[in-house]
């Protein structure tokens, strides 16, 4: 893909980790990671980007290791969503000190903090230029934020799912312990889905290819990160 000046997309879902957001501590929040990815977003807003987030709460609380130490699996999973709204606000807190205009949008109703998600109300928010941040997953036990992701992207009829991850894109097998592991530029959602690589849960894949949302994977590492994939620079995967 040939880099542009200009965003390539008008509208899009970012997803962003739990661990994204915890810098190089074991658990939580560490405020300067972000911040710095906050300031990335408000870049992409600046160049009229609409955006937005559907963030996970892995760094707080996982549902799956939470069913692993003898939690009931659908209360394990509310509690990750809850993780969820923690994030979202931290998130919206930061953009708020930088300027922008945000809606926090639970999927589980609990309007004392946040806005119920209503698509036509989120839809309403981005026209406005206001950043939304999407929490509490789907709202229902035993579906993944990345199969959360797929789905605001395909209801908001965004034009790409940005999945930001710790590596710059997708590998035959994990960058991080293997060195000769062989990156992809481009891959079809079948050939994710049949050899099983491992980007997004399959559900979130199989909705992105039925919706026909690109998913763009990069490092959210990467200094001015968003920016450069929305522009087509630097590395990244297009699944398509």
């Amino acid at each position: 893909m040939e880099a542009s000046s200009k965003p390539l997309y008008k509208r899009v879902l970012l997803k962003l980790s739990g661990e994204a957001l915890m810098g190089e501590q074991s658990y939580g929040l560490d405020l300067d990671t972000v911040e710095r990815i906050c300031s990335e977003v408000k870049e992409a807003h600046h160049f009229g980007v609409e955006q937005a987030i559907v963030v996970g709460g892995g760094n707080i609380f996982r549902g799956l290791n939470g069913e692993a130490q003898g939690i009931e699996r659908t209360t394990s999973d509310h509690m990750g969503m809850l993780a969820t709204v923690i994030n979202a606000l931290a998130l919206q807190s930061k953009l708020e000190q930088m300027g922008l205009e945000t809606r926090v949008m639970s999927a589980i109703p609990m309007q004392s903090i946040c806005e119920p998600y209503i698509r036509r109300r989120a839809a309403h928010h981005m026209e406005k230029g206001r950043v939304i941040i999407c929490a509490a997953g789907t709202g229902n036990p035993y579906f993944t934020t990345d199969s959360a992701a797929a789905l605001r992207a395909s209801e908001l009829n965004c034009e790409v799912l940005m999945k930001a991850t710790k590596v710059d894109g997708v590998y035959d097998s994990d960058p991080m312990k293997n060195k000769n592991a062989v990156f992809y530029p481009q891959l079809s959602y079948q050939k994710v889905i049949a050899e099983d690589l491992r980007v997004m849960d399959t559900s979130a894949i199989a909705l992105a290819r039925e919706s026909q949302i690109p998913i763009m994977v990069f490092s959210i590492h990467n200094l001015h990160g968003i920016m450069d994939a929305l522009q087509g620079k630097g590395r990244f995967t297009l699944i398509k």
